[in-house]
């Protein structure tokens, strides 16, 4: 009896959303063994997802190399010798032909970016008419582009964009040992800018930098506290670049890389949680075990910016492999819908775990709630 009640309380509780994480409390997750922490987090992701779907976005760069920017991870700071080719802004033709490519594989998301600080003036026109012919297309639309103002946040929110991007990185303790040229409040400041503009948000960060795992559990931390949590929140495993400071730290234990992506989704309920950098580097096991623990996104096609991705052929054989299918936005129900199926499921789940009592002779049981099979959002017509 007393077990069967904590586990219904466990359930209760790891379906609030929460943003008032302690420290405590997620270095207590990250501690949990690993088989615990994945049936956690897996039961996390079904109650909130349809766990064989998949959100697929394809990034492209539209402008490259030379950012006054000192990242120590980055093949595009102009601080390092990465022997990278500068390439100016790309012509919005040509970033159409790319969103209509990406469509044609599989693509629901186009994720554009730029190596800049924040966008200049003259630049903008080019920028938002690539929001609008992209969105023109029948995609969901990223960019990252740097530091925003709130005039600039506006104006790409009045373009259509979806979703932009901006990474904290890390923890605000070793944020100063990777970055130096901006500070963590200039992050948090482009973040609020973007939210006040009625845009959605992707925020995640970077392991494997030479971190502790007490800097995983800042990052995570900062981002599941966030007023809103990020509709996407994207897990990058570094990705060693010859010329940067970082092109020889030790690699990061893959298992750890897997808790990060647990306890992302238990933290963020609601999120994306996305592999990013760094798949190439990743068997398909470790893949796998990431699509359990809860990552319900990846980045598709053969870069990311400046470094190599798997294969789309790979990523659709994998997909097959597990059962797992793309995600399609199209037919998504609205916000209301997917939060009234969510209530309803965990009051399920609690009823169910409550069962000592159910008599199957005497009652029946509430309807399922059932998630489309395209979009992992409850399906219409149930």
């Amino acid at each position: 009896m007393p077990a069967t009640a904590s586990t219904a309380q466990a359930a209760r509780a790891d379906n609030v959303v929460r943003h008032d994480w302690k420290r405590s409390e997620i270095d207590a997750l990250f501690a949990l063994p690993f088989n615990d922490l994945l049936f956690r987090a897996a039961s996390i992701h079904r109650a909130h997802f349809d766990a064989n779907a998949v959100q697929v976005s394809t990034l492209l760069s539209i402008k490259t190399g030379a950012c006054p920017e000192d990242c120590k991870y980055c093949s595009q700071s102009g601080h390092y010798n990465t022997e990278l080719e500068k390439e100016k802004l790309l012509e919005v033709a040509r970033v159409v032909e790319e969103a209509k490519a990406a469509q044609q594989k599989g693509a629901s998301r186009f994720c554009m970016g730029a190596a800049w600080r924040s966008p200049r003036d003259r630049d903008m026109p080019y920028v938002l008419d690539m929001i609008r012919q992209v969105k023109g297309l029948g995609m969901e639309t990223c960019m990252t582009l740097g530091m925003l103002n709130e005039e600039q946040a506006g104006a790409l929110a009045e373009a259509g964009l979806d979703y932009y991007n901006h990474n904290l990185d890390t923890s605000p303790e070793y944020y100063g040992q990777v970055i130096t040229t901006r500070t963590y409040n200039d992050r948090l400041s482009t973040l609020a800018n973007v939210r006040d503009a009625g845009m959605k948000v992707c925020c995640g960060g970077i392991v494997g930098m030479g971190e502790q795992r007490d800097d995983r559990v800042g990052l995570l931390q900062q981002l599941a506290n966030l007023p809103h949590h990020p509709e996407s929140v994207p897990i990058n495993m570094l990705v060693k670049i010859e010329g940067t400071p970082l092109a020889d730290v030790d690699d990061l234990d893959p298992f750890e890389f897997v808790r990060t992506v647990a306890v992302a989704r238990i933290l963020m309920p609601q999120s994306y949680v996305r592999l990013s950098a760094g798949r190439q580097e990743m068997n398909d096991e470790a893949q796998a075990l990431c699509f359990l623990a809860g990552a319900n996104s990846i980045f598709y096609g053969e870069r990311l910016l400046t470094t190599d991705n798997p294969e789309a052929t790979h990523d659709r054989q994998l997909f097959s492999r597990l059962g797992i299918h793309p995600l399609d936005p199209r037919h998504e129900a609205s916000d209301e819908a997917h939060e009234e199926a969510i209530k309803a499921r965990v009051a399920e789940q609690q009823a169910e775990e409550a069962g000592l009592f159910y008599n199957a002779m005497d009652a029946k049981r509430s309807p399922k709630h059932v998630l489309d099979k395209d979009t992992g959002r409850p399906a219409t017509g149930h």
